[in-house]
């Protein structure tokens, strides 16, 4: 990981947390929305800003490690992980931080290691079941 600026024209350089694939990302706004932009490969996603906070905010208040469990749009959301809270009526956006229909999901591969490089958390980098905490 990088300290780059965050931004479009100089992006964070990340890696997903088994630490087998790159991305880049950054803040930004798309019309009247601001935004966490994802790039990986050819695939952009967008996410809610305001997830680094909440999602941070949810990490101080648990506690605990909680586990990313990061899937696909499509697929259900293992209960109880980041990927889920992501996508839950409960949290405080009341539903999906990610913004583009199709590709909303993945929440849990590719928000905290943001939240990582921002200093808010700490992100298991194991093959498979990584967690992560707030600091």
């Amino acid at each position: 990981m990088t300290a780059q600026a965050g931004t479009p024209e100089n992006p964070w350089l990340l890696k997903t947390p088994p630490l087998t694939s790159e991305y880049e990302a950054w803040l930004d706004s798309a019309g009247e929305a601001d935004v966490l932009v994802v790039r990986v490969g050819r695939t952009t996603l967008h996410y809610d800003r305001r997830c680094l906070d909440d999602l941070h905010a949810m990490l101080v208040e648990r506690g605990e490690w909680v586990e990313l469990g990061s899937a696909d749009e499509q697929k259900d959301a293992k209960p109880d992980t980041v990927e889920a809270w992501g996508r839950s009526a409960d949290n405080p956006l009341g539903g999906w931080y990610g913004l583009k229909k199709g590709l909303r999901g993945r929440f849990g591969m590719y928000v905290p290691p943001v939240l990582e490089l921002l200093g808010k958390a700490e992100v298991e980098h194991n093959p498979r079941n990584n967690r992560m905490r707030a600091l």
